[in-house]
C-alpha cells in the first residue's frame, strides 16, 4: 500500500486527498491510462499540477494509488467473496459481484483493470505491467481458496484449482468488457448464472 505523503507544517494542503484520489480513479477508469492527460486528472481533482506532484507523486504513482482505491472500494467484492464458505458460493459472489461492480451507475461502465489494459500502448508499460501482477494476484488468491475447499472435501479430489481460478476470472473479466459495451445488469446476472451451472459438486 502506498503511504500519503503529508504537506510540509504549516502549509495545510488545502483540498481533501481523498476525494482528489477517488476522481483521478474515476478519470483512468473512463479513459484508460494514456488517455487520462495530466490535465484530465488535475481538473477532475481540482487541483494544480503542483500540489497533485506534491500529495501523489508522478502520473505512475498516481495510478498506482488509483488502483489500490479501486480494489478496495467497487472492486471490494473479490475480498468479500473469498470469505464465503463454499467453493461454488465463492464463485458465485466473485460472478455476481463482477456483474454489479461493472454496472453500477454512479461509476464508469466495466472493470477499471480491463478498461485500463485495452486501452494501455507502449508508453504505459509501467500501468500495463501493474494491472497484469494485480490480476494475477486475484488469480493466485481464488486458486489458493480452491485448494483449501479441495483438501476440505468441498472440491472433488480431481478438481483443478489453478484452472477453476483462471476461468472464473476469465468469465468475470469477459463480463466486465460487455459491461462496458452496454450490456445489463440482468443480462450479465444471467450469464454468471449460465458460467456456474457446470460448477464441480463437492
Amino acid at each position: 500500500m502506498g503511504t500519503q505523503r503529508r504537506a510540509p507544517i504549516g502549509r495545510p494542503r488545502g483540498f481533501d486527498a481523498d476525494e482528489a484520489l477517488e476522481r483521478a480513479m474515476r478519470v483512468f477508469w473512463e479513459k484508460g491510462y494514456e488517455g487520462a492527460g495530466l490535465t484530465d486528472l488535475t481538473s477532475a481533482m481540482g487541483i494544480t499540477r503542483t500540489s497533485m506532484y506534491a500529495a501523489f507523486g508522478n502520473k505512475e504513482e498516481l495510478f498506482r494509488r488509483a488502483l489500490e482505491r479501486y480494489t478496495e472500494g467497487p472492486a471490494s467484492y473479490v475480498a468479500r467473496a473469498l470469505l464465503e464458505p463454499t467453493a461454488r458460493q465463492v464463485a458465485a459472489a466473485m460472478l455476481l459481484g463482477a456483474a454489479e461492480a461493472t454496472t453500477r451507475p454512479d461509476c464508469p461502465s466495466g472493470c477499471f483493470g480491463v478498461q485500463v489494459s485495452l486501452a494501455a500502448g507502449g508508453s504505459a508499460a509501467n500501468a500495463r505491467d501493474a494491472l497484469t501482477a494485480w490480476r494475477n494476484e486475484g488469480t493466485e488468491r481464488l486458486r489458493d481458496r480452491f485448494r483449501q475447499a479441495r483438501a476440505e472435501g468441498d472440491l472433488p479430489q480431481d478438481a483443478d484449482p489453478g484452472l477453476l481460478a483462471r476461468y472464473l476470472m476469465t468469465v468475470g473479466n469477459g463480463i466486465a468488457v460487455q459491461a462496458a459495451g452496454g450490456a445489463t445488469r440482468d443480462e450479465l446476472r444471467r450469464v454468471a448464472d449460465m458460467a456456474l451451472r457446470d460448477w464441480p459438486p463437492a
